[in-house]
């Protein structure tokens, strides 16, 4: 039933589409106001991007709030090249999903895949990740850490050190399952970790892989502009 009305939702939302780089992108505008974007790979339809906007309690326009694709470049806000930047060695999450799974990345945790956990909180309906306790030896340049581990080192080429145990955590639901309201399962989740990132899969439902199939079906026929032909069609 859940499935079914979120379904219905997406089918009533007006409907703006576009055509554009090889992506197709769809606006829904909703009763309540609230938008919701979404970029396709135009021969795949993968989902590639969807994000999220909310008027204030005064009616002025929210920022778009990603939930699925690759977030801004680091220095892409508001802040001024003099000030304070994220540094590029910062863990950088982002969710990027398949067909049949959920995925999220996790770039820049350099460590091996046995220091971390990944694992399904049922009350709070969300995935923890969190890093075990140990110590690793780690290299050092000029930039900073460079990566490692207790075992075979990278090679540096220089001074290698005992590091203090790497802490990382981190907390996130699965709006899609909340808003079919499904349960999670752990049997659902797994995770790998190569080329310093970790990447955490959560096999999709067959009523999530159903209700997305048939809103495939329900965008084919929402009319579709081409970038050089102006405004998007509205449904």
């Amino acid at each position: 039933m859940a499935v079914t009305g979120w379904l219905e939702s997406l089918r009533t939302a007006q409907k703006t589409a576009l055509l554009q780089d090889g992506r197709r992108k769809v606006h829904y505008l909703f009763p309540d106001g609230k938008e919701m974007a979404e970029e396709y790979d135009e021969k795949t339809s993968e989902l590639l991007v969807r994000k999220w906007r909310v008027k204030s309690a005064l009616g002025a326009m929210g920022q778009w709030q990603l939930e699925v694709g690759d977030p801004a470049p680091l220095g892409a806000g508001n802040l001024g090249p003099e000030l304070i930047k994220e540094s590029n060695a910062n863990p950088i999450f982002m969710r990027k999903d398949t067909k049949m799974s959920f995925q999220w990345r996790i770039r820049n945790l350099p460590y091996p895949k046995d220091v971390y956990s990944v694992s399904v909180d049922q009350k709070e309906r969300c995935i923890i990740v969190r890093t075990t306790n140990k110590k690793f030896a780690c290299c050092f340049s000029k930039g900073g850490l460079v990566g490692g581990f207790s075992g075979p080192l990278w090679p540096c080429g220089v001074q290698v050190c005992m590091a203090p145990p790497l802490r990382y955590y981190k907390k996130f639901s699965i709006p899609d399952l909340d808003r079919h309201q499904l349960p999670l399962d752990d049997a659902l989740l797994s995770f790998a970790h190569a080329n310093c990132t970790l990447i955490i899969s959560y096999q999709k439902p067959k009523e999530v892989v159903v209700a997305e199939s048939e809103l495939q079906k329900e965008l084919k026929k929402v009319k579709t502009a081409h970038s050089n032909d102006g405004d998007c069609k509205t449904q």
